[in-house]
């Protein structure tokens, strides 16, 4: 599997490669990723399947509107009736250059609220890598910057999280915590800037 970083601010290019840069399957990337050919890219979307915002809005003009309904209509069809932060959904596209996009929740509706302190990046990752390596059809994944639009998580916050979500699916490096305090030690982590208690 192939993997592309890509980001339109420049903040965000520094920050993965901080992370990621010997990584032989990952090209990190500063342009626009609705400009891409690649089997999937990411949309780093709500759980209702809300795309008219941020970079979802530009994913929407690009492979077209209908693609949101399509997206609504499958999450609806869901037993749970919404798409959790932690999970992800491949739908086709029906585009040439763009066949597939991955549909990975970074928040569960849009808002710039405890966002930037949440784990949220690094569970839509883990997401994205799972569905990803699970469709035959997909071999080449373009990833924004997740958390980092709407949601105002620092660049370096975000690819931290995206770099430990990669860590445990992709190079197997799976945690297995001998305590709850280990647990929450790599939680804490995992986002430096989060709060365990109030």
């Amino acid at each position: 599997m192939q993997y592309i970083l890509i980001d339109t601010k420049p903040e965000m290019i520094g920050a993965w490669n901080s992370y990621f840069k010997d990584q032989p399957n990952v090209d990190i990337v500063h342009g626009d990723i609705t400009r891409l050919n690649c089997d999937a890219i990411v949309s780093p979307a709500n759980s209702f399947g809300f795309m008219d915002g941020g970079l979802d809005y530009l994913i929407s003009e690009r492979l077209g509107w209908d693609l949101e309904k399509e997206l609504q209509r499958r999450i609806k069809a869901l037993p749970e009736g919404e798409l959790l932060v932690g999970t992800a959904m491949v739908v086709a596209t029906g585009d040439n250059a763009i066949p597939f996009i991955i549909s990975a929740p970074t928040m569960r509706v849009p808002t710039n609220f405890n966002i930037d302190t949440s784990v949220n990046a690094y569970l839509a990752m883990k997401a994205v890598l799972l569905h990803a390596r699970q469709h035959d059809d997909i071999h080449c994944v373009a990833i924004p910057g997740l958390c980092t639009g709407v949601g105002r998580m620092s660049p370096i916050i975000s690819a931290r999280q995206m770099w430990y979500a990669f860590q445990e699916i992709e190079l197997g490096e799976k945690q297995d915590f001998s305590s709850f305090g280990a647990a929450q030690k790599y939680h804490r982590h995992i986002n430096p800037d989060g709060k365990l208690w109030h």
